[in-house]
């Protein structure tokens, strides 16, 4: 197997990328699609199946309302049109993780249609055409034992686990993606992240890529620059993360341009992505539509949304990320780079819960995008999981703004914070944190910091003021950090008689 690859600058000069995304995402439902069963991620393997979802002879699915609900915000969400009327079908294929032995899906009848969201990279906007979102069940999950990679190829033996089977699974699937050029692998991510905030402002799912809430089929074609018939697409399956969307779409351009330079021709297929790598291998061919033999699902009626329910849904829906954006840019005065840094850091929503607990939103995005930030770096872990509240940081700002803390202290807050210690309030007590004010300890201080610095006394004495922040870093440094600067200054002055 060749895994020849032209150089990405070069794929771009001589080929023009189309892409299409197709994306599935799991709903947060209490229960599956067709049956009762719950739905908790992580549950011991077949312990939340029953007839239906196990597809026994006899068994009858019913639509979960809350299922259809979470679609149809989703539709809206995504500018798509809601239709009036749609009905299931039968997706017929053998897969040993599917227990029916078909999927109860939608084919040419899909509940939303012809949507679009916005996305932006590198301040150029890109509309993502929606062709439609449909409805349809989650398969199980097959685990290979034994080999190298985790696949069938290898293995020693499989076990299958149900549990998933019949999760209410939601596809998106967007129309080809052109004019890109060399930002193809940007705007994948760009969408990918997009969607993913979308659909969790809703409410309607966790979308966690690492629990396969959410995942991404990633197909990309090529056809040589002023062509006008699009090229021969493959079809990365399952791919787990955003940074591996950018990933595949670049890996597939370069090995396709490769294929082509050479005189060979791209098969339509499904492929692998591999982390470790960053290139994708060959899966299987890909299926056709009446590969599958749809037929209309004859146990479920078709669906007839009303329009006072959809409207219904329309007027709850939340503020949308890109709307979100651009009031909290406006409000909180920040460049195009800036909201970009917070967006892209995951501080967003901690920054704006720091600020509802009563935060300057200048002293919120500080400690989250610096101090905070920093500390996530060194544990390697999310900003969001970090063992610190939104609100515990607004306390330590608030600590601050009534001069108990100054910055240097209020880092060891955090650390403490951090390290467990307990509140704000109990790491400031426990480590007798507090700024010290009083004139009267900071006289003793001061007294000894003259009289080990006469020299530089005698400057401030003589007209030199700048001289005194030598002597208030001396004070600073006897108090280990917790004398008021500030009043520190003015009592300094005074005793050497400086006006």
């Amino acid at each position: 197997m060749s895994t020849t690859v032209m150089k990405y600058e070069e794929a771009l000069a001589r080929f023009e990328p189309v892409l299409g995304i197709e994306t599935h995402i799991e709903l947060g439902t209490r229960s599956k699609m067709f049956c009762g069963c719950p739905t908790a991620f992580g549950a011991e393997p077949n312990t939340q199946v029953c007839p239906v979802c196990l597809g026994l002879p006899g068994s009858l699915p019913v639509t979960n309302k809350a299922a259809i609900e979470g679609i149809i915000k989703i539709g809206l969400a995504l500018n798509c049109d809601i239709v009036e009327w749609c009905r299931f079908a039968r997706k017929n294929y053998f897969y040993p993780d599917m227990p029916k032995n078909y999927q109860i899906s939608q084919y040419d009848e899909p509940l939303c249609v012809d949507g679009h969201l916005d996305v932006e990279v590198d301040g150029t906007t890109f509309r993502i055409e929606i062709e439609r979102v449909h409805m349809e069940e989650d398969t199980g999950k097959s685990l290979h034992v034994g080999g190298a990679t985790g696949r069938i190829h290898g293995a020693d033996h499989s076990l299958v686990d149900y549990n998933r089977a019949g999760i209410p699974l939601v596809e998106i699937v967007t129309k080809p993606i052109t004019a890109t050029g060399e930002k193809a692998p940007l705007v994948a991510k760009a969408y990918a992240t997009e969607l993913r905030e979308l659909v969790r402002s809703l409410g309607v799912s966790e979308v966690r890529m690492e629990h396969g809430s959410m995942r991404c089929d990633v197909n990309v074609s090529l056809m040589p620059r002023g062509a006008s018939e699009w090229g021969t697409r493959t079809e990365t399956k399952n791919v787990n993360s955003l940074r591996s969307v950018e990933r595949a779409v670049r890996s597939e351009i370069e090995r396709q341009a490769a294929v082509l330079d050479a005189g060979g021709k791209i098969v339509q297929e499904t492929r692998h992505f591999h982390e470790d790598s960053g290139t994708t291998t060959s899966g299987r061919s890909k299926e056709e539509a009446q590969d599958y033999r749809y037929f209309p699902e004859p146990d479920l009626v078709p669906m007839a949304p009303s329009r006072e329910w959809v409207e219904e849904l329309r007027a709850s829906l939340p503020e949308l990320p890109a709307a979100r954006r651009r009031r909290v840019q406006g409000e909180w005065g920040l460049s195009d780079l800036e909201l970009r840094d917070v967006v892209n850091a995951g501080a967003l929503d901690l920054i704006e819960e720091t600020v509802r607990a009563g935060t300057d939103p200048g002293a919120a995005r500080k400690w989250w995008m610096n101090e905070l930030s920093r500390r996530a770096t060194e544990q390697n872990v999310e900003l969001a999981d970090l063992a610190i509240t939104p609100q515990q940081v607004a306390r330590i700002q608030a600590m601050v703004d009534a001069k108990e803390l100054n910055d240097k202290l209020a880092r060891k807050v955090f650390e403490g914070v951090l390290a467990g210690e307990g509140t704000p309030d109990e790491v400031v007590a426990a480590r007798g944190l507090k700024v010290v004010s009083d004139d009267g300890a900071l006289a003793a201080i001061i007294d000894q910091v003259i009289a080990d610095n006469a020299d530089v006394a005698d400057k401030v004495r003589g007209g030199k003021v700048a001289a005194a922040g030598a002597l208030v870093g001396a004070v600073m440094k006897a108090s280990r950090g917790q004398a008021d600067a500030g009043r520190a200054r003015e009592l300094i002055l005074e005793k050497l008689g400086v006006s």
